[in-house]
Parts: C-alpha cells; structure tokens; sequence
C-alpha cells in the first residue's frame, strides 16, 4: 500500500486564492492594499531568484510589492537606516530582510531591528519569544506551512507522538513548539541525539528538517506515520528531501514530496502573514483560521 501523496502545491495554490480574497476586503476596508517590502544585500543567484518569485506572487495576490536592493558591501548603519524607515512607513505592512546577508553584517542585529509587528518571517526574537508562550505573534513560514499540510490529512494532532529532526531556529525550534501548541508530545533530535531512528521510529509524526539528503530511510519509519520533509537537496539525481522517499512511500500512511510539497508553502505563508499583519494594523477583521484550512 502506497502512502498518500500530500500535494503542497495545489494547498498552496487554494491558499493563495483564499488570501486574494481576503486582500480584496482588506483593501476594500481600509482604502489600500497590504504592503511588502524585501530588502535583498548583494547578488546571490540563490536570493535574487526568491525575491523574484516573492514579488510576483505577491502582486498576483493584489498586495504591493517593494523591492529595495542594495550592494553587497553596504555598511550595516545603511541597511539599518533602511529598516528603521520601513517600520515607519504606514503603507508597509511587511518587512522581509533575504538571507543570508554579507558577512560584515550581523543578521541578528539587522532582525532585532525590524518591528515585531511587521516581521512576517517569524524571526524576531519577541515573536519567538511568543511563540513559546503562546501569545499571538508571526510564526516562520515554513514551519507553519507544514503544520497546515499536517491538518489537511489529520485535521487533529492531539495526543501525536511527533518528532522533528533538526533544531534550527528557523525551522526546528518553531516546529516543535507549533507541535506542543496541537498538543503534540514533541521530540527534537538532532546532531548529538544518541540514537535518532529509534526516536523517529516510535513517531506518528515526523517532520525532517536537518539538511541531508535520504538520511531517513523507510524502515526507520512507523508503519502509517505522516511524513513531512522539508529538505531541499540538489544532488546529481536532482532535487531530493531529507526523507527516501522511494522506500517512504511504502511504510507511510501520507508524506510530502520533494520538489512539490513543503516548498510552495513558504511563500503562501510570507502572503498570509502579511495579509494578516495588515489586518492588525489597521483594526480589519481577517479570519486566520478559514486562511489556513484547505476548503475553506
């Protein structure tokens, strides 16, 4: 029996229409159209390729779209300058500095400096910091796209034993504690974790996130468990996950692919946060849960 494939593209495509819709009444309330503003540091093929697919998606959903692009070796005061003005400017309702950015640069001062509430990457250490307390906050994109693929094929994780395979700030740490919000019992393994198959094997849940390729095998797996992969490998076969998905898909009861699962659901979520920043900003009513549920 074959596990069921979860389509990250096409939730991602039902998402971006549900928040097209929502921009329509956003703009209809306030008089405008919710704002994005990314700010790219230098040339990196990699970067200039994401803010590109940023912009457009953005306008597709009606937002505006702001680019801001400077030289790789522009001193830190510059850049910050540029942050400070964007946390003024009641017509960005979204700030999205593209990592990584140049070494002589500090990434944590450049997010610290971004307002919390216009942070819609999820970084800023007070949005972690209510993540981890449950306060309503922005969450990193990608963590909260796979918790929405989760639900789409089991609409209650309570109870779930879950791991999560990695702990980096941007997806590990956020993805456990978006678990322990479903009232997952959450496992972290890691690079020091004595024994990482036998914690994945006993899992319902297991999301990989640690950056090599195939390293979980399909044995290692619990017969039925759900499998969301977020690796993104290039290797001489071509893109591949963090999960084999060849001997995955047997043992599996439902597992994202690689490309075409967790991947699109990035930038869906990098719309929906802003749409909903926008939202806070300006005293507008936008349902996050019908946002975020397949169907709705």
């Amino acid at each position: 029996m074959s596990a069921t494939i979860i389509d990250g593209k096409a939730f991602a495509a039902g998402l971006r229409a549900r928040i097209a819709t929502g921009v329509t009444a956003f703009a209809a309330a306030a008089g405008r159209a919710p704002g994005l503003a990314v700010v790219l540091v230098g040339e990196d093929p990699a970067s200039n390729v994401y803010v590109r697919s940023k912009g457009k998606a953005t306008r597709e959903a009606g937002m505006v779209s702001v680019e801001h692009r400077l030289p790789a070796d522009v001193g830190a005061e510059a850049l910050l300058a540029l942050v400070a003005d964007l946390n003024a400017d009641p017509t960005i309702d979204g700030i999205l500095v593209q990592l990584p950015l140049p070494k002589h640069i500090d990434e944590q001062a450049v997010i610290a400096a971004i307002d919390p509430d216009k942070d819609v990457d999820g970084f800023h250490p007070i949005n972690a910091g209510r993540l981890a307390t449950g306060s309503a906050g922005f969450v990193p994109c990608t963590p909260l796209g796979c918790v929405m693929l989760l639900k789409s094929v089991v609409p209650n994780l309570s109870g779930m034993e879950a791991v999560v395979v990695g702990r980096s700030n941007i997806v590990g740490k956020p993805m456990a504690q978006l678990l322990l919000r479903e009232s997952c019992t959450v496992t972290v393994v890691h690079s020091r974790t004595r024994d990482v198959r036998a914690h994945v094997g006993a899992a319902d849940i297991v999301v990989a996130a640690v950056g090599i390729p195939e390293m979980i095998k399909g044995d290692w797996l619990k017969p039925g468990a759900t499998v969301i992969d977020v690796g993104i490998n290039r290797t001489e076969a071509g893109l591949v996950g963090d999960v084999d998905f060849a001997s995955a898909v047997g043992v599996a009861g439902a597992i994202t692919p690689v490309p075409g699962g967790v991947g699109p659901m990035t930038i869906a979520c990098l719309l929906r946060n802003t749409l909903v920043s926008a939202g806070r900003r300006e005293g507008v009513a936008i349902d996050e849960a019908a946002l975020d549920r397949a169907g709705a």
